[in-house]
Formats: C-alpha cells, structure tokens, sequence
C-alpha cells in the first residue's frame, strides 16, 4: 500500500476540492489544518509527498528548511493564488518541488504528483 499524501491546509474549501481530486485518482491522503499537525505527523511516518497551502499557512524558509533537514526524502508541493512569494524566494529554489497556482488544476496537480512519488 502507498504512502499517504499529506495535504495541508487551513482553508477548507481547498483542502476538500484538493482531496477530492487525489483520492479520484486512488491515492491515499492525510489531511492536515496546520503547520504544528504536519510536524507531528511527519515524526515515524514514510509519507514522501507534503501538498502545502502557501496562502493560508504561516511558511517561511527557515520552516522549510527545518523540514527538510529533518525529512530529506520529503518532497513538498506548493499551490497558491499568488504567483510571487519573496519571502519563500531562497525554499522555492532549493526544497518546493513544484509550485501550482489556485484553482489547481488537475491534470498539472496529477502530473507533479505522479513525477514526486517516481522519483
């Protein structure tokens, strides 16, 4: 059985239209509202793939980075409704596999999906 896909979010409306779209396609998702249940989660779990709400959560690549020192095998999947994040600038370039505008569309969402959990 797959990992699950841990989708975190703090906005609801997103997280449920995200999720739906992922277990269509027969993945195994974890819901996650904040920051502080993502890195109690993550703690003894084989999870590969973090969906990442960049709008709703309070990122910064100091975090980021904490969670990928912590979980180098982790990759991390950003969506957002802005297209620029200087504050996220030095995580974008180095950790964030991929960052996908909102509404996120599902064909691009499946492709970096499927690319991140291959690799």
């Amino acid at each position: 059985m797959q990992d699950p896909i841990l989708v975190v979010s703090a906005n609801e409306q997103h997280c449920l239209e995200l999720c739906a779209a992922l277990e269509g396609e027969d993945y195994r998702i974890r819901l996650l509202d904040s920051l502080e249940h993502l890195a109690g989660r993550i703690t003894g779990c084989d999870c590969r793939l973090a969906i990442l709400e960049l709008d709703s959560l309070p990122v910064d690549n100091r975090y980021i980075r904490k969670l990928k020192r912590k979980n180098p095998s982790l990759r991390i999947i950003g969506f957002s409704s802005r297209s620029f994040h200087p504050e996220l600038q030095e995580a974008i370039g180095s950790h964030i596999y991929a960052c996908l505008g909102t509404p996120v569309d599902e064909e691009e969402l499946f492709f970096w999906v499927k690319s991140s959990l291959e690799v």
